[in-house]
């Protein structure tokens, strides 16, 4: 006869060799991913096939959660938490990280790439991983850089074909100095903004105008509160999934590994996301009435000339080794 004490032994040893013979679920690990951009976005489907990559890869034991819309604050905010270890993963444009890493203002240049080709020359070359480099002391691991693409110029007032067109506008720009200065540059004058908050600043015309990608000026549903949109191509943004180094530390190397693995897996699929989602939205927002422009390889030099001095003010932050050795990639073939 199984006494009550044989019976509770007997159901703690069972609960033990449980634990110890299949204890992935014990050893669960639940992470959040903020990002910017809506689910749909490329910011979106990159962030979430990411999470199912490593949700996949760990067999569960690191389960992500992406939470959408900046439900968890805007990118300066939640680059804070990760620092402080409240969030697991962010994926910010590398814009943010300008204020605590200031050679990442290279890749803020106006009118640095020419190309899609360019930018991953420098991004998944020595020179990008450098940059990576500077982030764990920090408080920050970079994973790999994804897209965000070339971003063109919106506005309400009038199109811009030429350098001159952007004079008197109030121009949206994000909170980083190049991003200010190059605004100032071009004879704008400069509203730093988070993106949260920048349809109603464009609705109630505290600002005319901005510069995003097309595929972020559609998902943002930007094109509802602004009449033209100009190809001016004057800035590449490249987005960063970013893990909280304390988060980091506490994973052993295998799973650091499969982080990294994953955001390099992510990192194809997600630029041709973003790249098919910038021909489609430039379409789909011209048939509901968005006026779009090109700008000529003339005026987009002349564009490039009129920003040189913004070259010149950061090019000692960057520090001459940096921008001659990023220069060097673009100018070989």
């Amino acid at each position: 006869m199984i006494t009550k004490r044989t019976l509770i032994s007997l159901t703690l040893g069972l609960l033990g060799s449980t634990l110890m013979a299949g204890g992935a679920w014990a050893q669960t690990v639940n992470a959040k991913f903020s990002v910017t951009l809506p689910e749909k976005s490329h910011q979106g489907q990159g962030a979430a096939r990411f999470a199912e990559l490593v949700n996949q890869k760990t067999k569960g034991r690191i389960q992500v959660k992406v939470y959408f819309n900046a439900s968890l604050g805007n990118d300066v905010q939640v680059t804070s938490s990760l620092q402080g270890g409240t969030i697991e993963f962010a994926l910010p444009q590398t814009s943010t990280l300008t204020g605590m890493v200031k050679e990442f203002e290279i890749l803020d240049f106006p009118f640095l790439f020419g190309s899609e080709q360019e930018a991953e020359k420098v991004l998944d070359g020595a020179s990008g991983q450098k940059l990576l480099d500077k982030l764990p002391a920090k408080g920050l691991i970079g994973l790999a850089y994804w897209e965000n693409g070339f971003f063109n110029a919106t506005n309400s007032k009038h199109p811009i074909q030429k350098w001159e067109d952007f004079q008197g506008m109030k121009f949206r720009s994000i909170q980083a100095k190049i991003s200010q200065e190059t605004v100032r540059a071009l004879g704008a004058n400069p509203v730093p903004l988070a993106v949260p908050e920048l349809f109603t600043a464009l609705e109630t015309r505290t600002v005319d105008g901005q510069g995003t990608p097309s595929a972020v000026i559609a998902a943002l549903k930007l094109n509802e509160v602004q009449k033209y949109l100009s190809l001016t191509k004057h800035s590449y943004g490249a987005f960063l999934p970013l893990v909280s180094k304390k988060f980091w530390d506490t994973l052993p190397p295998a799973d650091q590994a499969i982080l990294r693995e994953a955001a390099v897996e992510t990192r194809a699929f997600q630029r041709g996301v973003a790249r098919d989602q910038a021909k489609s939205a430039e379409t789909s927002m011209a048939a509901k009435g968005l006026l779009i422009n090109d700008i000529t390889p003339a005026e987009r030099q002349r564009m490039r000339a009129q920003v040189k001095p913004v070259w010149d003010m950061f090019a000692k932050d960057v520090g001459p080794d940096l921008l001659a050795e990023v220069m060097g990639q673009l100018s070989s073939k």
